[in-house]
Protein backbone atom coordinates (compact mmCIF):
# COMPACT_ATOMS: atom_id res chain seq x y z
CA UNK A 1 0.00 0.00 0.00
CA UNK A 2 1.52 3.16 -1.07
CA UNK A 3 2.25 5.55 1.78
CA UNK A 4 0.36 9.30 2.37
CA UNK A 5 3.34 11.51 1.51
CA UNK A 6 6.89 10.90 0.49
CA UNK A 7 9.52 13.42 1.78
CA UNK A 8 11.96 14.08 -1.33
CA UNK A 9 15.03 14.89 -0.53
CA UNK A 10 17.88 15.44 -2.88
CA UNK A 11 21.88 15.84 -1.57
CA UNK A 12 24.90 16.46 -2.89
CA UNK A 13 28.07 16.41 -0.34
CA UNK A 14 25.64 16.82 2.46
CA UNK A 15 27.35 14.87 5.15
CA UNK A 16 27.90 17.03 7.55
CA UNK A 17 23.93 17.64 7.84
CA UNK A 18 22.29 14.94 6.12
CA UNK A 19 21.57 12.71 9.53
CA UNK A 20 20.08 15.40 11.20
CA UNK A 21 17.63 16.36 8.54
CA UNK A 22 16.82 12.53 8.18
CA UNK A 23 16.27 12.36 12.19
CA UNK A 24 13.86 15.00 12.02
CA UNK A 25 11.49 12.86 9.50
CA UNK A 26 12.09 9.70 11.26
CA UNK A 27 10.19 11.77 14.17
CA UNK A 28 7.27 12.87 12.43
CA UNK A 29 3.75 12.31 13.98
CA UNK A 30 2.58 11.15 10.77
CA UNK A 31 4.19 7.67 10.34
CA UNK A 32 2.37 6.74 6.85
CA UNK A 33 5.45 8.43 4.64
CA UNK A 34 8.82 7.70 2.78
CA UNK A 35 11.51 9.27 1.94
CA UNK A 36 13.56 9.33 -1.41
CA UNK A 37 16.83 10.47 -1.07
CA UNK A 38 18.55 11.33 -3.92
CA UNK A 39 22.34 11.44 -4.02
CA UNK A 40 23.24 12.92 -6.50
CA UNK A 41 27.60 13.34 -7.77
CA UNK A 42 28.28 13.14 -3.91
CA UNK A 43 32.30 12.48 -3.50
CA UNK A 44 31.95 12.79 0.45
CA UNK A 45 30.13 10.18 2.62
CA UNK A 46 26.94 11.22 2.05
CA UNK A 47 25.66 7.67 0.42
CA UNK A 48 26.81 6.03 3.17
CA UNK A 49 24.83 7.94 5.76
CA UNK A 50 21.82 7.33 3.78
CA UNK A 51 22.37 3.93 3.02
CA UNK A 52 22.32 3.31 7.18
CA UNK A 53 19.49 4.83 7.93
CA UNK A 54 17.23 3.10 4.80
CA UNK A 55 19.14 -0.37 6.56
CA UNK A 56 17.50 1.16 10.19
CA UNK A 57 14.06 1.86 8.36
CA UNK A 58 12.37 0.64 5.47
CA UNK A 59 10.38 3.83 4.85
CA UNK A 60 13.85 5.24 3.52
CA UNK A 61 14.92 4.81 -0.05
CA UNK A 62 18.09 5.58 -1.71
CA UNK A 63 18.80 6.76 -5.45
CA UNK A 64 21.84 7.52 -6.83
CA UNK A 65 22.96 9.57 -9.67
CA UNK A 66 26.15 10.20 -11.13
CA UNK A 67 26.39 13.31 -11.97
CA UNK A 68 25.37 16.31 -9.68
CA UNK A 69 22.77 18.30 -10.78
CA UNK A 70 19.68 19.90 -8.61
CA UNK A 71 16.44 19.97 -11.46
CA UNK A 72 17.35 16.05 -12.23
CA UNK A 73 17.58 15.09 -8.75
CA UNK A 74 14.33 16.80 -8.34
CA UNK A 75 12.51 15.29 -10.96
CA UNK A 76 14.00 11.50 -10.23
CA UNK A 77 13.02 11.86 -6.74
CA UNK A 78 9.41 12.65 -8.03
CA UNK A 79 9.11 10.01 -10.34
CA UNK A 80 10.74 7.41 -7.51
CA UNK A 81 7.79 8.81 -5.11
CA UNK A 82 5.10 6.21 -4.47
CA UNK A 83 2.78 8.88 -2.73
CA UNK A 84 0.26 11.27 -3.87
CA UNK A 85 1.66 14.06 -2.44
CA UNK A 86 5.39 14.88 -1.87
CA UNK A 87 6.89 16.86 0.80
CA UNK A 88 10.98 18.97 0.33
CA UNK A 89 13.52 18.65 2.66
CA UNK A 90 16.98 19.70 1.97
CA UNK A 91 19.73 17.99 3.49
CA UNK A 92 20.71 20.99 5.65
CA UNK A 93 17.43 21.16 6.48
CA UNK A 94 14.88 20.17 9.45
CA UNK A 95 11.38 19.89 10.22
CA UNK A 96 8.98 19.90 13.51
CA UNK A 97 7.46 16.55 14.64
CA UNK A 98 4.25 18.00 13.30
CA UNK A 99 5.12 19.37 9.47
CA UNK A 100 4.13 16.20 7.18
CA UNK A 101 0.51 15.61 9.73
CA UNK A 102 -0.17 19.56 9.55
CA UNK A 103 0.54 19.64 5.29
CA UNK A 104 -1.15 16.67 4.39
CA UNK A 105 -4.55 17.49 6.59
CA UNK A 106 -4.26 21.11 5.06
CA UNK A 107 -4.30 19.25 1.68
CA UNK A 108 -6.90 17.16 2.27
CA UNK A 109 -9.18 19.96 3.51
CA UNK A 110 -8.38 21.60 0.73
CA UNK A 111 -8.88 20.34 -2.54
CA UNK A 112 -8.35 23.23 -5.02
CA UNK A 113 -4.74 23.93 -3.42
CA UNK A 114 -1.92 22.36 -5.21
CA UNK A 115 0.23 23.76 -3.30
CA UNK A 116 0.71 24.65 0.73
CA UNK A 117 3.99 26.10 2.42
CA UNK A 118 4.51 26.46 5.99
CA UNK A 119 6.27 28.69 8.14
CA UNK A 120 10.00 28.44 8.38
CA UNK A 121 12.80 29.67 11.09
CA UNK A 122 15.84 30.90 10.04
CA UNK A 123 18.65 29.33 11.80
CA UNK A 124 22.43 30.92 10.28
CA UNK A 125 24.49 28.12 12.02
CA UNK A 126 28.05 28.95 11.64
CA UNK A 127 26.94 31.59 8.52
CA UNK A 128 25.83 35.34 9.74
CA UNK A 129 24.48 36.10 6.43
CA UNK A 130 22.98 39.64 8.53
CA UNK A 131 20.08 40.76 8.72
CA UNK A 132 18.60 40.58 5.03
CA UNK A 133 17.77 37.00 5.08
CA UNK A 134 15.67 37.55 8.84
CA UNK A 135 13.83 40.02 7.38
CA UNK A 136 13.11 37.79 4.23
CA UNK A 137 12.32 35.02 6.53
CA UNK A 138 9.86 37.48 7.91
CA UNK A 139 8.28 38.29 4.20
CA UNK A 140 7.80 34.47 4.00
CA UNK A 141 5.88 34.00 7.02
CA UNK A 142 3.70 37.17 6.51
CA UNK A 143 2.33 35.49 2.93
CA UNK A 144 -0.54 33.85 4.75
CA UNK A 145 -3.25 33.46 2.22
CA UNK A 146 -3.41 32.03 -1.26
CA UNK A 147 -4.25 36.17 -2.20
CA UNK A 148 -0.98 37.26 -0.36
CA UNK A 149 0.95 34.78 -1.83
CA UNK A 150 -0.11 35.09 -5.68
CA UNK A 151 0.29 39.34 -5.07
CA UNK A 152 3.97 38.70 -4.04
CA UNK A 153 4.63 36.99 -6.69
CA UNK A 154 7.09 39.10 -8.41
CA UNK A 155 8.55 40.27 -5.73
CA UNK A 156 10.34 37.20 -5.12
CA UNK A 157 9.69 33.34 -4.88
CA UNK A 158 6.98 33.58 -2.22
CA UNK A 159 7.51 30.30 -0.52
CA UNK A 160 10.44 28.76 1.05
CA UNK A 161 11.25 25.45 -1.41
CA UNK A 162 12.09 23.25 1.52
CA UNK A 163 8.88 24.34 3.10
CA UNK A 164 6.40 22.92 0.66
CA UNK A 165 3.93 20.09 0.22
CA UNK A 166 2.19 19.58 -3.21
CA UNK A 167 -0.02 17.33 -5.45
CA UNK A 168 2.28 14.85 -7.31
CA UNK A 169 -0.29 14.41 -10.60
CA UNK A 170 -0.60 18.11 -10.77
CA UNK A 171 2.88 19.00 -10.72
CA UNK A 172 3.81 15.96 -13.22
CA UNK A 173 1.15 17.56 -15.47
CA UNK A 174 2.73 21.12 -15.55
CA UNK A 175 6.06 19.93 -16.62
CA UNK A 176 7.83 19.44 -13.40
CA UNK A 177 11.31 21.12 -12.47
CA UNK A 178 12.94 23.00 -15.57
CA UNK A 179 16.37 23.73 -16.29
CA UNK A 180 17.78 26.83 -17.37
CA UNK A 181 19.38 30.18 -16.25
CA UNK A 182 16.96 30.80 -13.28
CA UNK A 183 15.87 29.31 -9.81
CA UNK A 184 14.14 26.17 -10.49
CA UNK A 185 11.53 26.67 -8.11
CA UNK A 186 10.86 29.87 -8.54
CA UNK A 187 9.41 29.04 -11.83
CA UNK A 188 8.04 26.45 -10.93
CA UNK A 189 6.12 28.80 -8.48
CA UNK A 190 5.06 31.51 -11.06
CA UNK A 191 4.09 28.42 -13.92
CA UNK A 192 1.71 27.05 -10.94
CA UNK A 193 0.32 30.09 -10.55
CA UNK A 194 0.33 31.52 -14.29
CA UNK A 195 -2.09 27.60 -15.06
CA UNK A 196 -4.67 29.26 -12.37
CA UNK A 197 -3.19 26.68 -9.61
CA UNK A 198 -3.60 27.72 -5.67
CA UNK A 199 -0.79 27.95 -3.62
CA UNK A 200 -1.90 28.00 0.03
CA UNK A 201 -0.26 28.39 3.41
CA UNK A 202 0.03 26.50 6.86
CA UNK A 203 1.01 29.72 9.04
CA UNK A 204 2.84 27.11 11.77
CA UNK A 205 6.76 27.12 11.59
CA UNK A 206 7.31 24.13 10.28
CA UNK A 207 10.42 23.55 8.83
CA UNK A 208 14.30 25.14 10.27
CA UNK A 209 15.35 26.63 7.36
CA UNK A 210 18.96 26.49 8.23
CA UNK A 211 21.65 28.93 6.10
CA UNK A 212 25.25 28.28 5.02
CA UNK A 213 28.08 30.10 2.72
CA UNK A 214 27.80 27.15 0.52
CA UNK A 215 23.89 27.05 -0.32
CA UNK A 216 22.91 27.66 -4.21
CA UNK A 217 21.47 30.28 -3.33
CA UNK A 218 24.25 31.96 -2.71
CA UNK A 219 26.72 29.80 -5.29
CA UNK A 220 24.85 29.17 -8.18
CA UNK A 221 24.88 31.66 -11.08
CA UNK A 222 21.08 30.40 -11.69
CA UNK A 223 20.27 32.61 -8.74
CA UNK A 224 21.75 35.86 -9.14
CA UNK A 225 19.86 39.01 -9.39
CA UNK A 226 19.54 39.71 -13.08
CA UNK A 227 18.59 36.07 -13.62
CA UNK A 228 15.32 36.20 -11.23
CA UNK A 229 14.66 40.30 -12.98
CA UNK A 230 14.63 37.97 -16.41
CA UNK A 231 12.60 35.09 -14.65
CA UNK A 232 10.02 37.83 -13.45
CA UNK A 233 9.55 39.64 -16.92
CA UNK A 234 9.25 36.33 -18.45
CA UNK A 235 5.89 35.56 -16.75
CA UNK A 236 4.94 39.18 -16.78
CA UNK A 237 5.19 39.29 -20.69
CA UNK A 238 2.78 35.91 -20.30
CA UNK A 239 0.29 37.02 -17.49
CA UNK A 240 -0.58 40.35 -16.40
CA UNK A 241 1.57 42.08 -19.59
CA UNK A 242 0.26 39.67 -22.43
CA UNK A 243 -1.66 40.99 -25.50
CA UNK A 244 0.63 43.97 -25.69
CA UNK A 245 -1.12 45.35 -22.29
CA UNK A 246 0.97 48.85 -21.45
CA UNK A 247 2.91 49.14 -18.33
CA UNK A 248 3.70 52.24 -16.46
CA UNK A 249 6.88 52.20 -13.62
CA UNK A 250 6.36 53.48 -10.58
CA UNK A 251 10.09 54.19 -9.70
CA UNK A 252 12.56 56.32 -11.64
CA UNK A 253 15.85 55.25 -9.67
CA UNK A 254 18.28 52.44 -11.01
CA UNK A 255 16.21 49.95 -9.76
CA UNK A 256 12.86 51.04 -11.80
CA UNK A 257 15.28 52.13 -14.57
CA UNK A 258 16.02 48.58 -14.91
CA UNK A 259 12.69 46.85 -14.63
CA UNK A 260 11.62 49.21 -17.64
CA UNK A 261 14.79 48.61 -19.58
CA UNK A 262 14.25 44.87 -19.55
CA UNK A 263 10.36 45.01 -19.66
CA UNK A 264 10.99 46.96 -22.73
CA UNK A 265 13.02 44.29 -24.35
CA UNK A 266 11.07 41.82 -23.88
CA UNK A 267 8.09 43.76 -26.27
CA UNK A 268 6.28 45.27 -23.86
CA UNK A 269 5.08 48.88 -24.41
CA UNK A 270 5.76 50.77 -21.25
CA UNK A 271 4.95 54.37 -21.27
CA UNK A 272 6.70 56.13 -18.47
CA UNK A 273 8.21 56.42 -14.94
CA UNK A 274 6.44 57.54 -12.28
CA UNK A 275 8.34 59.43 -9.10
CA UNK A 276 7.27 61.58 -6.14
CA UNK A 277 11.46 63.32 -6.15
CA UNK A 278 10.24 66.59 -7.73
CA UNK A 279 14.00 66.56 -8.94
CA UNK A 280 13.19 63.58 -11.45
CA UNK A 281 10.14 64.37 -12.41
CA UNK A 282 10.18 66.13 -16.23
CA UNK A 283 13.25 64.24 -16.86
CA UNK A 284 13.97 61.59 -19.64
CA UNK A 285 15.48 58.57 -18.43
CA UNK A 286 15.74 54.54 -19.44
CA UNK A 287 16.19 55.78 -23.16
CA UNK A 288 13.42 57.67 -23.60
CA UNK A 289 11.11 57.43 -21.08
CA UNK A 290 9.36 60.98 -19.55
CA UNK A 291 9.40 60.92 -15.58
CA UNK A 292 5.96 61.61 -14.33
CA UNK A 293 4.20 62.81 -11.00
CA UNK A 294 1.95 60.53 -9.16
CA UNK A 295 -0.69 63.29 -9.73
CA UNK A 296 -0.81 61.17 -13.26
CA UNK A 297 -2.57 58.14 -11.65
CA UNK A 298 -5.64 59.71 -11.54
CA UNK A 299 -7.69 56.12 -11.45
CA UNK A 300 -7.35 53.05 -13.49
CA UNK A 301 -6.91 52.54 -17.51
CA UNK A 302 -6.20 49.79 -18.39
CA UNK A 303 -2.24 49.66 -17.76
CA UNK A 304 -0.86 47.63 -15.49
CA UNK A 305 1.32 49.82 -13.04
CA UNK A 306 4.81 48.14 -11.28
CA UNK A 307 5.71 49.31 -8.43
CA UNK A 308 9.24 48.77 -9.00
CA UNK A 309 10.96 49.70 -4.95
CA UNK A 310 13.36 47.44 -2.26
CA UNK A 311 11.53 48.92 0.83
CA UNK A 312 8.69 47.52 2.19
CA UNK A 313 7.21 50.24 4.07
CA UNK A 314 7.59 52.20 0.71
CA UNK A 315 5.44 49.51 -1.21
CA UNK A 316 2.72 49.89 1.59
CA UNK A 317 2.70 53.63 0.86
CA UNK A 318 2.25 53.06 -2.85
CA UNK A 319 -0.44 51.22 -2.20
CA UNK A 320 -2.33 53.48 -0.04
CA UNK A 321 -2.01 56.13 -2.57
CA UNK A 322 -3.37 53.55 -5.44
CA UNK A 323 -6.44 52.22 -3.45
CA UNK A 324 -7.48 55.78 -2.33
CA UNK A 325 -8.03 56.17 -6.43
CA UNK A 326 -10.12 53.31 -7.08
CA UNK A 327 -6.71 51.02 -8.12
CA UNK A 328 -7.04 47.24 -7.18
CA UNK A 329 -4.12 44.71 -6.82
CA UNK A 330 -3.64 42.37 -9.17
CA UNK A 331 -6.01 43.74 -11.60
CA UNK A 332 -4.10 47.52 -12.03
CA UNK A 333 -0.74 47.26 -9.98
CA UNK A 334 1.31 44.79 -9.27
CA UNK A 335 4.89 45.16 -6.52
CA UNK A 336 7.63 44.01 -8.59
CA UNK A 337 11.29 43.68 -7.08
Amino acid sequence: MNPLVSVVLPVCNGQETLADALQSIAEQTLTDHEVVVVVNGCTDDTLSIAERFSRGDERVRVVVLEEAGLVPALNRGIAEARAPLIARLDADDRMMPERLASQVRLLDDRPDWTVVACGVRHSPGAHDPGAGMQRHVEWLNSLRTPDAIRQARFIDSPVAHPSVAFRKEVIAELGGYRNGDFPEDYELWLRVMEAGKTIGHDDEVLVEWRDSAGRLTRTDSRYRADAHRALRHRYLVFGPLAAGRHARVWGAGPFGRKHAGGLRRAGVPVDDLIDIDPRKIGRVVAGGLPVVGIDTLTGPDGRLVLLCVGSSGAREEMVQVLAARGYRAERDYLPLQ
